[in-house]
């Protein structure tokens, strides 16, 4: 079983990008997926989540309105669309996938985890 974040790197405050995490070694399409985030010196904190079919999502309240995450359940594929980014966004990005369907604020109910991708946002 295998998480592949990408997508991370270096942008300026106001600017977007876009994470993928591609999921291989079983049926992600029947698993919530999530985004999680950590910054240097902090704990890892929740972002965004998504339910199995794609149909319900909640983010955190700090990227609410800025974040939007999507998947492509036949590619195996969960995406992190990131616009109006902040310094504070500054983080390495992991996603997870999750034990049952329904999306999770939870960590602890996310069994597997990908290595992470940096974004830096610059002020």
């Amino acid at each position: 079983v295998q998480l592949q974040a990408s997508g991370g790197g270096l942008v300026q405050a106001g600017g977007s990008l876009r994470l993928s995490c591609a999921a291989s070694g079983r049926t992600f399409s029947n698993y919530a997926m999530g985004w999680f985030r950590q910054a240097p010196g902090e704990e890892r904190e929740f972002v965004s989540s998504i339910n199995w079919g794609g149909s319900m999502t909640i983010y955190a309240d700090s990227v609410k309105g800025r974040f939007t995450i999507s998947r492509d359940r036949p590619k195996s594929m969960v995406y992190l669309q990131m616009n109006s980014l902040k310094p504070d966004d500054t983080a390495l990005y992991y996603c997870a996938s999750a034990r049952g369907g329904g999306y999770t604020r939870d960590e602890t109910q996310y069994d597997y985890w990908g290595q992470g991708t940096q974004v830096t946002v610059s002020s």
